[in-house]
């Protein structure tokens, strides 16, 4: 007899609580239903079930027994119900949250590309910059950066997210190019808030805990602010490679201490340990990992 086939109606005699109920169950005779529990005492040379004229208990060893059964017949229901899931083709809403920046210069310019390649996925893209609780608001997925604590999430790594050090030709031209670190204290350098009230410049090189330096007169909580001060000549800015690439390209700013620049930040995208994942889920993590994998 087919052992998955004797293990699930065990299971059902013992959830039933008897033979004719799983027999109903089943669509087969009570009789038959016996000779799938005898098969299974014979293969395991014991007694599961003691029976008498009007009731029937587990054993010892058939209540263990039992408890493994549940776990691996939900082990190979999940796996079915995976397989299905993987060969139906996307479709839904995905929420995802990004941080601000990343996700306006980095992750939404590619997100037309996975929404054209997958036609019935619809995205709902979170530009925050607060952490927020997967499960309790209902997001498919997130990518932080940083460092993460100890989670119950799959994190799967991304590229580090760099840091750059620039300023525009007319501002060098004016103020001399910095060479280490040591020069900087002649410049003037925009300080970004969000490290602190006094904007700390914090670089890295040999000297990494010496290379650090209170900003100049302007301060901003945001880079994009920053980014259009540098453009405008007023002096260096020190933020993400993915904010300055466009106009480092195009001349519009120049990089400067490219061997003192911080040590990137990692990058995770973020989402629940579900054995279930649906199809929708499945394809943004896929191209996620094909597009920004470290």
């Amino acid at each position: 007899m087919d052992k998955f086939v004797s293990m699930e109606i065990f299971v059902a005699v013992v959830e039933a609580g008897s033979l004719t109920a799983a027999a109903e169950r089943f669509d087969i005779s009570s009789a038959m239903v016996g000779k799938h529990i005898r098969s299974l005492e014979t293969r395991l040379a014991t007694r599961l079930l003691t029976r008498t004229t009007r009731r029937q208990s587990l054993t010892e060893i058939g209540r263990q027994y039992y408890e493994q059964c549940r776990r691996i017949l939900a082990d190979v229901k999940a796996a079915e119900s995976l397989a299905e899931a993987m060969a139906a083709a996307p479709r839904g809403v995905l929420k995802v949250t990004v941080p601000l920046t990343y996700g306006v210069e980095v992750f939404a310019p590619a997100m037309t590309d996975y929404l054209s390649a997958w036609p019935d996925v619809s995205l709902e893209l979170d530009l925050s910059n607060r952490v927020i609780d997967l499960v309790e608001e209902g997001f498919d997925a997130s990518v932080r950066i940083g460092r993460l604590p100890d989670s119950s999430f799959v994190a799967r790594p991304l590229k580090p997210y760099r840091m750059r050090a620039c300023a525009s030709p007319a501002y060098l031209a004016r103020a001399g190019i910095p060479r280490t670190p040591a020069d900087l204290v002649q410049h003037e350098c925009l300080g970004f808030l969000h490290w602190g009230r006094e904007g700390l410049w914090r670089l890295g090189g040999e000297d990494a805990d010496e290379n650090q330096l209170r900003a100049g007169r302007f301060r901003a909580n945001n880079g994009q602010a920053l980014k259009v001060a540098a453009l405008r000549g007023f002096g260096l800015v020190l933020q993400p490679e993915a904010l300055l690439a466009r106009e480092i390209a195009s001349g519009e700013l120049v990089s400067v201490l490219e061997d003192y620049l911080p040590e990137g930040a990692p990058v995770h995208l973020l989402y629940s340990r579900d054995r279930r994942a649906t199809p929708k889920l499945t394809s943004f993590i896929d191209f996620v990992i094909e597009r920004f994998g470290a």
